[in-house]
């Protein structure tokens, strides 16, 4: 019979039965102890809710070292006196100026450590190899300055701000224009003659490094500037709220001197020198523009021809306004 063997192991021995023992509470004292409360889902690794938490928590980093590693692409150094002098003047954004130990010092040093005081930017002394490592080897003459990234508006913002100016809107787009001065020269224009802003496609276009903010003279801190995901798109959307798109263009409908559509709600698109506008752009304008010029001149620089257009507009304006 089962259980009546008497080999070595079949024998239960003497108050080894299993099951609860009276008065203990359990099989061991620990079983009269709590566990406290249940632990969240998220906080049981075998739970799914666990896992999905792991899953977030390793993109949210990625993404986050993405974004340094953009933000760190993005920022620059301008290097060597004159360019350093240049956007100090004109109020360029910065975050440090890093001096050269043992720099023979100029008016133009002294100047830049004012005025880099004076707007509260930190002035640091480093190894002359250091700031060739800071400043990528270029010839920075014992001066560098660190700007940060540039803070973008948003094509809807653009477009309220121009709607509140209490004037006809007037805004400027730039498509294809990859050239940072001439970005920073068709922006110092638009503020000169009442624009409300400018807006610049995120792709194939020059945007506002420290060569753009420097001949821009100061007004990029003045005049919103705006980047826009799909530069057709948002043409479109300012069309349909009332503003007529004018691009420049060599085969213009009209030159600019019949541009009857300077006084009301206008956009004022500029293409690259070489290629003018794009296609799609181009078939967004209600109306294209061209600029009459002396024989032998095949075009003007993209930001010229943005001033004199911009020039007219304004002309066109005060002539109204005066009535």
């Amino acid at each position: 019979m089962a259980g009546n063997s008497k080999r070595k192991g079949a024998m239960r021995n003497p108050g080894s039965k299993k099951g609860a023992v009276v008065g203990s509470g359990g099989q061991k004292s620990k079983g009269l102890q709590g566990k406290g409360p249940t632990p969240k889902a998220s906080d049981r690794p075998n739970h799914p809710a666990y896992k999905r938490a792991k899953v977030v928590a390793k993109t949210e980093a990625v993404k986050s070292q993405r974004r340094q590693k953009t933000e760190k692409a993005q920022a620059e150094t301008v290097a060597g006196r004159n360019p350093v002098v240049e956007c100090l003047r004109a109020g360029t954004p910065a975050t440090a100026l890093y001096v050269a130990l043992g720099i023979d010092a100029d008016d133009r040093v002294a100047e830049a450590v004012r005025l880099a005081a004076d707007r509260g930017i930190s002035v640091l002394e480093v190894a002359r190899g250091e700031l060739d490592r800071i400043t990528g080897g270029a010839m920075h003459q014992g001066l560098g300055l660190q700007v940060p990234p540039f803070e973008y508006a948003s094509p809807d913002e653009l477009l309220e701000t121009a709607q509140r100016a209490g004037v006809p809107p007037l805004l400027v787009a730039l498509d294809g224009v990859t050239d940072p001065r001439n970005l920073g020269a068709v922006v110092r224009s638009a503020a000169a003659f009442g624009a409300q802003g400018v807006v610049l496609p995120q792709r194939r276009s020059a945007s506002m490094t420290a060569v753009a903010w420097r001949t821009s003279a100061g007004t990029a801190a003045k005049l919103p500037i705006a980047m826009a995901t799909n530069l057709t798109r948002t043409l479109r959307d300012w069309a349909e709220a009332g503003l007529m798109i004018v691009g420049l263009d060599a085969d213009g409908d009209v030159d600019v001197d019949g541009l009857e559509l300077a006084t009301g709600p206008l956009v004022v698109v500029v293409g690259s020198e070489g290629r003018g506008l794009g296609r799609l752009v181009k078939e967004t304008c209600d109306q294209t523009v061209s600029i009459p010029m002396a024989t032998g001149v095949e075009s003007l620089n993209a930001s010229v021809a943005a001033g004199v257009v911009l020039a007219e507009v304004a002309r066109r304006r005060r002539i109204v306004a005066k009535g």
